[in-house]
């Protein structure tokens, strides 16, 4: 009898330890937790445009490197640089740009998209409203329906998705079980 009621405290025990524990995914070399995070702005852009290259979280010099622009250095102590995309970037396309972190060895991919169409302010016509802003087409169009399913996994949110089930199971056992213990008494 006593196994049963501690067995919910260990559930409880193991799951608390799966979400305190840091996230592998994150780990620098040295075993510190990593909060590098670049960012590119805008993500999709036409060719011969300019973006802001950010390096959120390195502490050092950043380097980053594409095959549709120069090399770029973001200095220690600052956080972003700019870049010019290549005027013979391919359009539709995709392209992976790679942020090294100098001061942790972190490195890191985002993705950059080459609009499809023409960036210019479209002529009014019955169907189209006109604006003020420019308009860029996204290749593959809307990603419609998917409800924020089509991210990638994140291991941290799965492990306490995880644990709060478990939590949730080893609480409805153990009071199920206490339910059935006072009825017998």
């Amino acid at each position: 009898m006593r196994a049963i009621r501690v067995a919910p405290l260990a559930l409880l025990g193991a799951s608390a330890l799966t979400l305190l524990a840091p996230s592998a995914a994150h780990a620098a070399p040295d075993g510190a937790t990593s909060t590098f995070n670049p960012t590119i702005s805008p993500s999709v852009i036409a060719p011969g445009g300019r973006v802001t290259l950010g390096a959120g979280g390195c502490t050092g010099e950043t380097t980053v490197s594409s095959g549709i622009f120069d090399t770029t250095t973001i200095p220690s102590g600052s956080t972003t640089a700019t870049a010019t995309i290549d005027t013979d970037a391919r359009r539709g396309a995709v392209y992976a740009v790679t942020f090294a972190c100098g001061s942790t060895g972190t490195s890191r991919n985002v993705n950059l998209t080459i609009t499809g169409g023409a960036t210019s302010t479209p002529t009014p016509t019955p169907t189209t409203v006109p604006t003020a802003s420019s308009t860029a087409l996204v290749p593959g169009g809307v990603r419609g329906g998917l409800g924020g399913s089509s991210g990638s996994t994140d291991t941290v949110e799965v492990a306490a998705g995880a644990a709060l089930v478990a939590v949730a199971a080893s609480g409805a056992v153990y009071f199920a079980r206490r339910r059935t213990a006072d009825r017998r008494h």
